[in-house]
């Protein structure tokens, strides 16, 4: 081997490594082309001639008042059962007519629907009856009123005995006790008509059914032509939804908090945004054993017919209230079991920070830990940085 040349190679290798050393490192430009650069796994950094940037928004983080102590228990609308009816025949018989259709608006004592029953033609021919019976007991009293009056003269004059004054006397006491009951049983005919809306002694009337309550025609369960027999089945079904009650299923551990009377503030899927007033009527006396819940009852105001039996709803109810940072919904994002927010450190720069939540509350989400008034949050966008490297 030749060991001149050899070293004479390790010699120039070595120069060429030290000169290389020496040499300050080449700087990479960052261009547009540049999606990202993440430093950590939460922050994320954008050149500022990233287009990317135009899609991020961000906005400072406001407090609002926020009820503390809150219940929020859900719910829906149901019908007020002090203002619904189910009406059904007073009497078997043929339906001769409907009067109303599903879904009209009635008045009280509107008619709904007209029955022809026999039923009816025995109820007038008992008060012909007992009007016929009355008439022969008062002409009996009447006699026997006349020949008391006789016996009582000729008893005074000895032509008769004792005995014959007493029986007319027991006589005139039996027709006026028949004549009693004869009129308590014609009252009571002309007032069975009268409960059927029934004219006395005039017979080829109809039973007309007329609505108990004012309100809506909710269930319609009849057509002309039949013949129903069962008295205990209702027909028509009207209720009044001037007033509705939401019915809420309230933890166990939270009825403390709510007293019948007080107000409640009611949330409904149908009308996002909005909040309405409500009044509790009734707290259940007992706790459902496989919810651990109690029924909590309450009144809305439905003049405006805006509110629909079944209707998904919410109560909310406080007792005072605490400060607290909000963002918007769009903010927050959740990954992991935790939720996130994108906070802008600097400009292009944006760091993803944990937070505790609280209830959703007019659109914001209430922010219990994690974050301070002022900083600034991705209102839009966020979404985009999750994607570029902000997911956990």
């Amino acid at each position: 081997m030749n060991r001149p040349a050899t070293r004479l190679s390790a010699c120039v290798l070595a120069a060429l490594c030290f000169s290389g050393c020496g040499r300050a490192p080449e700087t990479v430009p960052v261009t547009a082309a540049s999606a990202f650069a993440a430093p950590s796994s939460n922050r994320i950094v954008f050149p500022p001639d990233s287009p990317k940037l135009a899609q991020i928004h961000t906005a400072p983080v406001e407090t609002r008042e926020i009820p503390e102590d809150e219940i929020v228990a859900p719910g829906k609308i149901a019908i007020n059962p002090n203002r619904l009816s189910r009406v059904v025949p007073p009497v078997p018989g043929r339906i001769a007519a409907v009067e109303v259709r599903l879904g009209d608006a009635v008045v009280q004592g509107q008619p709904l629907f007209r029955i022809e029953s026999p039923e009816v033609e025995a109820a007038l021919s008992d008060c012909l009856r007992s009007d016929a019976g009355q008439a022969q007991v008062r002409a009996a009293l009447v006699k026997a009123r006349a020949d008391l009056e006789r016996i009582k003269e000729l008893y005074q004059h000895g032509a008769v005995a004792k005995k014959d004054l007493l029986d007319a006397e027991a006589e005139v006491t039996h027709s006026e006790a028949a004549l009693r009951e004869s009129e308590a049983g014609s009252r009571q005919a002309r007032r069975r008509l009268s409960i059927l809306g029934l004219k006395a002694c005039e017979f080829g009337q109809q039973v007309v059914v007329r609505a108990p309550i004012a309100g809506k025609v909710l269930e319609l369960n009849v057509v002309p032509g039949e013949y129903r027999n069962d008295t205990s089945d209702p027909l028509v079904t009207v209720a009044d939804l001037s007033t509705v009650w939401v019915s809420a299923q309230v933890p166990e551990s939270s009825i403390r908090w709510i007293h019948q009377g007080e107000r409640v503030q009611i949330d409904l899927a149908a009308y996002p945004g909005e909040v309405f007033q409500g009044r509790v009527m009734r707290i259940a006396d007992t706790v459902d054993a496989a919810t651990r819940a109690i029924e909590v009852l309450t009144e809305l105001d439905n003049r405006s017919g805006r509110f629909r039996p079944e209707m998904f709803a919410k109560i909310r109810h406080s007792h005072g209230t605490r400060s607290l940072p909000v963002v918007p919904s769009g903010a927050l994002l959740r990954a992991g079991g935790r939720a996130w927010v994108f906070v802008e450190r600097a400009a292009g720069e944006f760091e993803r920070v944990a937070v505790e939540t609280g209830e959703p509350l007019d659109g914001v989400i209430p922010i219990r830990s994690g974050l301070e008034p002022g900083a600034r949050v991705v209102v839009e966008g966020a979404i985009l940085l999750q994607a570029n490297g902000g997911a956990a």
